[in-house]
């Protein structure tokens, strides 16, 4: 790989590219869905800092903190659900079955 794909090392030594693209790609109602929720979240966030700046109560700010949490949480289990239903199955059927490694390892990582 080149230096220009920006590699990165892997916590098992193999090369990875950082910037791998969809082969396919996501609809436009998938597509707004999610960056609708991302939009909200970032609200949330900017409503929290606005919080610390207005000295709020740290049990109301833990609440949103909570909410943020479980909105990322949720939006991880969408984009996980679309790469199991496009990227693993198209994966495994050009008979790459070790993208099943890689699919259980991002599963460890949502919790």
């Amino acid at each position: 790989m080149s230096e220009k794909n920006h590699n990165i090392q892997t916590a098992c030594g193999k090369e990875t590219c950082c910037c791998r693209h969809k082969t396919t790609p996501r609809n436009e109602k998938e597509l707004r869905q999610l960056q609708n929720r991302l939009k909200r979240m970032m609200g949330q966030l900017g409503g929290i800092s606005k919080m610390l700046e207005e000295n709020r109560y740290c049990g109301d700010i833990l609440v949103q903190v909570a909410a943020v949490e479980s909105a990322l949480q949720s939006f991880g289990y969408l984009v996980l659900q679309d790469h199991l239903e496009t990227c693993v199955v198209e994966e495994i059927q050009k008979g790459n079955t070790g993208i099943m490694a890689e699919a259980v390892g991002l599963i460890k990582k949502l919790k």
